[in-house]
């Protein structure tokens, strides 16, 4: 006689969804993680490169950069705040899991209930008061200099944390060591987190936009009382006079008997080139009196490229490299 079939057992039911894995389901369907990387860097680069270059008087439209030398460029722009949101992000996390084992099982409930509150007021405090202050001249509630142009996003964004964490613990409530299951009012809260984390996103995007804009801006003025050492001299040879305010830039008439290119201009620095300009200034000029001379490169000149320190009291430099304004090559 066969022994009796024992019904099959019901499969496990499926582990409950977070709203963070949720969320960023939802992202990977719209874009991939790559190509929205690369996209953040030719933004960043791209609001860095701007903000150096019209700083110091180049026109940035006129650059004709690639690319690849933007995207390069953006790592001056997001290295050290991309520090600082790795490591917040770690504290954070860290955080959120300490808070829910502290308050787990149903003898805690009600401290749960009050940090919950607790939290999802003063997130939301936050977030209504730096939220205005982006789109408004609420700003003047803040001090000037830095606190004005990085405090009310990052208001955002630490009131969007805390309504987050608050969310976390409303979801992730424990009874008797089990979570428990999703219940259809909690649709609402796995709603409300979504959006906070976009919140977020979106404040966290904007603060590392200005810190592009004003990294740029400082990095120029840097470089600028530097006296741009990084930028080599040139010597410009001309076919007619030159008119510039330039200070501190020596003068050579070689006479019509030494060819079309007769004049000569000693003491000029590259600071950019562009398909159809050179833009150039004095290796004396220095942030406040920054004054950019702007040569066309339509054959009426040619620069002499000379990389070599300047030495004290002249303009001396070592080996010369020729680079003829007709010839193929481009900066």
């Amino acid at each position: 006689m066969s022994a009796p079939q024992v019904p099959p057992a019901d499969p496990d039911p499926p582990p409950a969804r977070s709203p963070l894995s949720t969320f960023g389901e939802k992202v990977a369907y719209v874009a991939a993680p790559g190509t929205v990387v690369f996209a953040l860097l030719y933004y960043f680069g791209s609001l860095y490169v701007r903000e150096y270059y019209s700083a110091l008087g180049v026109v940035p439209e006129d650059l004709g950069m690639s690319v690849q030398n933007v995207v390069a460029s953006s790592t001056s722009a997001i290295f050290f705040p991309l520090c600082v949101l790795l490591v917040g992000g770690l504290i954070v996390f860290l955080v959120f899991g300490w808070l829910g084992r502290a308050l787990a099982g149903p003898e805690h409930d009600a401290h749960r209930r009050t940090a919950i509150i607790l939290l999802l007021a003063v997130g939301a405090a936050m977030v209504l008061v730096g939220l205005p202050a982006l789109f408004s001249y609420v700003t003047v509630l803040f001090p000037a200099g830095w606190p004005r142009v990085f405090m009310p996003a990052l208001m955002v964004a630490v009131g969007s944390t805390l309504a987050v964490c608050a969310v976390h613990l409303r979801l992730g409530r424990s009874t008797g060591g089990t979570v428990r299951q999703t219940p259809a009012d909690d649709r609402v809260w796995l709603a409300v987190g979504t959006l906070l984390i976009g919140l977020l996103t979106v404040s966290l995007f904007y603060d590392m936009a200005q810190y592009a804009v004003v990294a740029g801006r400082s990095d120029a003025r840097l470089d600028a009382r530097r006296g741009y050492k990084d930028t080599p001299f040139v010597v410009v040879h001309s076919r007619v006079l030159l008119t510039h305010s330039a200070k501190g830039i020596e003068f050579l008439d070689h006479g019509s008997a030494n060819g079309p290119y007769r004049y000569e201009y000693r003491g000029f620095r590259l600071l950019a080139k562009s398909p159809a300009r050179f833009y150039l200034v004095s290796y004396t000029s220095r942030w406040k009196d920054r004054r950019v001379v702007v040569l066309p490169d339509d054959r009426t000149a040619w620069l002499e490229i000379r990389s070599a320190e300047k030495t004290a009291g002249a303009t001396s430099v070592g080996p010369a490299s020729r680079l003829r304004s007709e010839s193929a090559a481009r900066w």
